[in-house]
């Protein structure tokens, strides 16, 4: 099923999505990848503000390559989300909602995910111009010393993502994988 969302991502709307689900996701998200959840973390640890509002919001694991003329931002692929997993935790128990990323998650981020109430999207890998098209504004944050990982806030518009896990758990890669193998008995 397909679902138009716009940010910010409430509890009322993720409870809503549930893993297979399309999404087309409109609103504010963020950019972030490993070192900025890193300092992000350490800001927590020290009990300091974060410079971003991460309450209701949607983080998107990106390095995105620098914008073309006439474009907000170039190409926006997702990257591998476990290596947020670490940090990914206590971003969610500040009130985190949503992540983008691609492949597994821990199952110590699931169980956080259940217990905060958030989701796990999936961009599509191979489209990393298409998803480019969908940022109307790209503002840099934060840490721009970090370069393409720098934390941007995004304004997107019909972001194309699926929902692989949802806030009760269930896992689209794991539903997909035991519809597989009963497919083959």
């Amino acid at each position: 099923m397909e679902k138009r969302i716009t940010t910010p991502l409430t509890q009322e709307k993720v409870k809503d999505l549930k893993a297979g689900d399309s999404v087309l996701l409109s609103g504010v998200i963020y950019t972030a990848r490993d070192a900025a959840h890193k300092r992000l973390v350490e800001l927590i640890d020290k009990g300091e503000e974060l410079p971003i509002d991460i309450k209701d919001s949607v983080i998107y694991y990106v390095g995105p390559t620098p914008a073309k003329p006439g474009m907000a931002l170039g190409s926006a692929g997702p990257t591998t989300s476990y290596r947020m997993d670490a940090y990914t935790p206590k971003l969610l128990d500040k009130g985190l909602k949503g992540m983008i990323g691609k492949g597994l998650r821990s199952q110590e981020v699931v169980d956080s995910m259940i217990k905060n109430g958030a989701v796990y999207f999936a961009a599509i890998g191979g489209a990393a111009a298409l998803i480019g098209k969908c940022v109307k504004k790209a503002d840099i944050v934060t840490y721009e010393d970090l370069g393409s990982e720098a934390i941007r806030r995004l304004e997107v518009e019909d972001l194309p993502i699926v929902v692989i896990i949802d806030s009760e758990g269930n896992n689209l890669y794991k539903q997909g994988q035991n519809a597989y193998l009963e497919s083959v008995k």
